[in-house]
């Protein structure tokens, strides 16, 4: 498939579009709607033989290839599809190819394989493609074969750099998320409050912060065993879970110290929502061993409303001392800092 020079739309040559037969039926509209499976390239060069020496050979193989007639139209290209190869010309009209390379390693987080297409064979130019950000270089004329299998050796590449990503962001999910309830850790709540103490110290809208507690957690352990308190913790979770609207978040902080954070509502909403959820654990029945158990919780609210201190610390702070006065008022209720 080329680029149109005037409207920068794709046009999907006959052999491309048997990939996919979506890719039929949207052709026309310049839109190309890949299976997953389905590796994208990125070809531009200025030269009309050149594009088609390398269509006719990458045809061959199940890949979606866009054609670029110059370095705008490839960077126009990339942006929407999101290809994983380019292949690239050195010598282009507006954009050369060193520059392309400079381009996409300055502008794209996610990895981009790149193979330069030159007539040159002296060592120090092909060291300042290398050093520009591409990852192959090939020789004009080349062999179509070879072509092939450096296309193949970037796939291969660029499919290892997907995989590493996808577990990163595995890893760094895990590493905020509490392992026994599936909720947000201690250190996603403050990275996630200060992002919000920040846009309502700038916006002007109330941040609110309850600490929920278990009430006698110590004693459910001590009397039923860690599996039934276990089962009281994610039980509870849940129910944090089905009251908690997407925009907000809830969260454990560690032991049987749960954290609500609500934004852009005021007390009288606030005290509706964590009220809600009071009366629904306190509704909950744990049926083990022929056994029924009830258990409940206490809240303390704390706000951020334009305070010289806008931190997670201090929120929390000030959440931890309500809660304490709830738990000294008698437990299974809700109280406000002052």
């Amino acid at each position: 498939m080329s680029v149109s020079q005037k409207s920068g739309r794709p046009m999907v040559s006959p052999k491309t579009r048997r990939l996919s037969a979506r890719q039929d039926a949207t052709a026309g509209t310049g839109t190309i709607l890949a299976t997953p499976e389905q590796f994208k390239i990125v070809v531009a060069d200025d030269s009309r033989i050149y594009r088609s020496l390398v269509e006719t050979t990458l045809v061959q193989e199940d890949y979606i290839v866009l054609f670029a007639e110059n370095g705008r139209e490839a960077l126009a290209a990339m942006a929407k599809h999101h290809p994983c190869l380019v292949v690239s010309d050195w010598e282009m009209p507006d954009i050369s190819g060193i520059e392309l390379c400079k381009k996409i390693r300055q502008d794209y987080e996610s990895y981009v394989h790149i193979i330069l297409l030159t007539s040159n064979t002296k060592k120090d130019q092909i060291v300042e493609g290398l050093a520009a950000g591409a990852d192959d270089y090939l020789t004009k004329p080349f062999h179509p074969g070879e072509l092939l299998a450096r296309v193949a050796v970037g796939r291969r590449v660029a499919e290892l750099h997907r995989q590493i990503q996808a577990k990163n962001l595995l890893l760094e999910e895990l590493a905020q998320t509490d392992s026994l309830t599936g909720l947000p850790n201690r250190r996603a709540i403050e990275d996630w409050t200060k992002r919000e103490l920040s846009g309502a110290e700038r916006h002007g809208f109330e941040l609110w912060v309850a600490i929920a507690d278990l009430d006698h957690f110590k004693r459910i352990n001590d009397t039923y065993g860690h599996e039934v308190g276990d089962m009281v913790l994610k039980r509870f979770a849940g129910v944090l879970r089905r009251n908690t609207r997407a925009s907000n978040l809830c969260g454990r902080i560690g032991g049987e110290e749960f954290v609500i954070a609500l934004s852009h509502v005021d007390r009288a909403g606030v005290e509706t929502a964590i009220e809600r959820i009071r009366l629904q654990f306190e509704a909950e029945e744990f049926s083990f061993g022929g056994r029924v158990l009830k258990a409940t919780a206490s809240f303390g609210i704390a706000a951020f409303q334009g305070s010289l201190d806008p931190s997670p610390d201090t929120l929390l702070r000030n959440a931890d001392a309500a809660l304490y006065r709830a738990k000294h008022e008698g437990r299974n209720r809700v109280e406000f800092s002052s």
